[in-house]
Formats: structure tokens, sequence, C-alpha cells
């Protein structure tokens, strides 16, 4: 079965969305693996000291996310990317989420790059992921919700044939989600205009790298 492909529309790279993906089939997700929690928590300090509000106020790469969602009208404050959002889980909590395996190692290339990441269960994508500007008339059901979300025309989405599956880089749908039984996986990572093409290929080249020590099926 051939996996589905990532498309980026012209009109959606007008907006200076730049994205790129990783594939794989043989997923071995689990709740949690130690040696990747030492790594992580390696990490934990530098990262609270990097990313300070100062930092995060004048930072290119995240100022280029808030353009984004006022390029398209939306609040930066309101519909935060995925990359400040858990910038600010770092600011609250003083440490990192813990979701699975999988989520973990993404969330941790993604602060260190600032790139916005996501990850879809392949068995439940409906055709190709297509990076596209909404006509209005999408379905969205966000994560852990029961209630179907309106999706205002001209915001920037991940959908596969039927729905939405990304809103805006700020909030995934219930339907891809990984769990620890995921074996097929999309894993995309996207930057903006002020993101340099090296760093979208350094992030996947350090994501196959986590992935394959971790994850991968013995």
């Amino acid at each position: 079965m051939d996996a589905p492909r990532l498309i980026v529309t012209p009109a959606a790279a007008e907006l200076g969305l730049v994205a790129t993906s990783y594939v794989t089939t043989t997923l071995s997700n689990s709740k949690g693996h130690e040696e990747f929690d030492r790594l992580k928590q390696a990490a934990l300090p530098r990262f609270l000291e990097q990313y300070t509000p100062e930092f995060v106020a004048n930072d290119p790469v995240i100022l280029g996310f808030r353009a984004l969602r006022q390029a398209v009208g939306r609040s930066p404050k309101k519909y935060p990317c995925s990359i400040e959002s858990l910038i600010g889980f770092l600011q609250r909590r003083g440490q990192l989420p813990s979701i699975n395996l999988a989520v973990d190692i993404y969330n941790l290339v993604s602060l260190e790059t600032r790139l916005t990441m996501g990850a879809h269960d392949l068995d439940q994508v409906d055709g190709n992921i297509t990076l596209r500007l909404a006509q209005g008339e999408e379905r969205f059901l966000p994560l852990g919700c029961e209630t179907v979300e309106s999706v205002r025309a001209g915001e920037y989405c991940y959908c596969d044939d039927t729905e939405v599956l990304c809103r805006l880089d700020y909030k995934q749908c219930d339907k891809t989600k990984l769990s620890v039984d995921t074996r097929r996986c999309l894993f995309i990572l996207q930057g903006n205009k002020n993101t340099p093409e090296e760093m979208l290929q350094q992030a996947k080249t350090r994501l196959t790298e986590l992935l394959n020590q971790f994850c991968a099926t013995v």
C-alpha cells in the first residue's frame, strides 16, 4: 500500500508556508522510554534558559508564525502556533508534556528548532494530506473534543480527502491522533518565511534519528 503524500498548494506556499514530511510504516510507539526521558530531562534546563518571554517576543521564527495568522485574519493570541503553545506549557509548568513516545520526540525536536510539528496515523487518513487554504465548508473535529468546529474560509489547514486534520498548525483533529498502536505514520515539519531551508532539513534528520533510535520496530 502506497503511503499518502504531503502536498503543499501554491496558495499555501504564497503565504510563506514551508513544510516537509517523514513517513514511517514500522513505528513502534509506546507510553515512554527511560533513555529518552533522560535525554528530555537533560535538555530541560537549556530550554528554560532559552525561552524567556523576551526571546519569544522577538524571535523571527515565532514572529513569522504570528504573521501567518494575521495574514489569514486570525489572532495570534487566540490561535497560537503549536511551538508557541509548547513554549507556554514549558514556562508555566517548568517541564515538557508527556503524551506518548513518538509525540514527545517531535515535541523535543520542535523546541530544538522552533518549527511546528505534528503527526498523523496513516491508517486513519483518507487519501493524501494537503496543506491548503480552507473553503469554509470543511469538517473539523479537534483532538479530545466531541463537537465539530467551524473553520473560516482562507485559513491554512492540513486536510485529507474528507476533513481538516490540522487547523493553522494550532490544533490537530481527533481522527488521526497517534496511539501506542500506531504503526504507519506521517510526521509533518513546518516553518514560515523566516525559517531557513537548512533548518527544515536538519530538523527532519534529527527527528528521523530519534525515531529510529527509540521507536524502530525490533
